[in-house]
């Protein structure tokens, strides 16, 4: 994602935690994220999170006593997240900085090269011995992965940020969510219906249009594996709406908590089906040439 695409984002930055963060669908999708998020990581670790938002998730990781440099291109976007850090009391564990997924996946090009002068907050902390990666794990929530069409470069990024063993924590939006499939051939809309099956996507971003990718779990997990390993996929919103649709939680509740119960048994059945999908990746431990 340019930057010039992330800036997009800026127009949804001051309503975007009303619209969706605090809504009920997205109450429901959360704190199944945030249960994968507390297998993985441990208090005292430091995590990378990428395409952070208003630094809900941060805030969240901040209080569990991790240390988390958040990062997303949207210059509203890192202000809301740095107001929200600090309001929240964990400034000083959460480190928020604007840097696209497409400047992270320019680490790949070289070992870690500078971004900026001075050093992008990427590089402002020690290599660890022995060409370790400066962070225990990564993350991303909620399709920000959705903004580049190629993740083969930001995987090796990741992989020089990474140490080995450390986790990824990936929720992008995947080509399959029969809930829009229905809703837009239900209202004579069959190009919106199946637009996740024919390559990118245009999608109105407040005043703009920018491109949205929807990756399988063979091409996300083709694109890591020179440098991780897939350990585990669930579905995400296969019973549950897409966000555009959470007036419809708003309207059911208690029918929507119940569907939920039952997408959260079946999940690792179910999983890439859905609007988006939990997949989880360890960095190997030795990466071959």
């Amino acid at each position: 994602m340019t930057l010039s695409n992330a800036s997009a984002f800026d127009a949804f930055a001051a309503g975007y935690d009303d619209d969706f963060t605090h809504s009920p669908l997205a109450r429901l999708l959360r704190p199944r994220v945030w249960a994968h998020l507390a297998e993985q990581f441990r208090s005292g670790q430091h995590l990378l999170e990428l395409t952070c938002g208003t630094g809900e998730d941060a805030v969240w990781l901040a209080r569990q006593g991790l240390r988390v440099t958040a990062t997303d291109g949207s210059a509203e976007m890192v202000r809301v997240a740095q107001a929200k850090a600090a309001r929240a009391g964990v400034a000083e564990q959460v480190q928020v900085a604007r840097v696209s997924l497409q400047e992270i996946a320019a680490l790949s090009q070289e070992a870690i090269i500078p971004l900026t002068h001075p050093p992008s907050p990427l590089e402002r902390d020690d290599q660890r011995e022995g060409g370790e990666g400066k962070f225990d794990g990564a993350f991303s929530n909620f399709g920000g992965l959705n903004t580049i069409g190629d993740w083969q470069p930001l995987a090796q990024a990741l992989a020089a940020l990474v140490r080995p063993g450390g986790r990824l924590v990936l929720v992008p939006m995947g080509p399959f969510c029969p809930w829009e499939i229905s809703w837009h051939l239900l209202h004579g809309q069959p190009r919106t219906a199946f637009r996740r099956f024919g390559g990118p996507a245009p999608a109105k971003i407040g005043p703009a249009v920018i491109p949205i990718w929807y990756p399988s779990t063979r091409r996300l997990r083709r694109d890591f594996s020179p440098w991780f390993r897939h350990l585990y996929t669930e579905s995400l919103e296969l019973w549950l709406p897409p966000s555009y649709l959470a007036h419809l939680v708003e309207r059911w509740p208690k029918l929507f908590a119940r569907l939920n119960d039952f997408e959260r048994a079946t999940a690792h059945v179910t999983r890439s089906w859905g609007d988006h999908y939990i997949i989880i990746f360890e960095r190997k431990m030795e990466i071959r040439d």
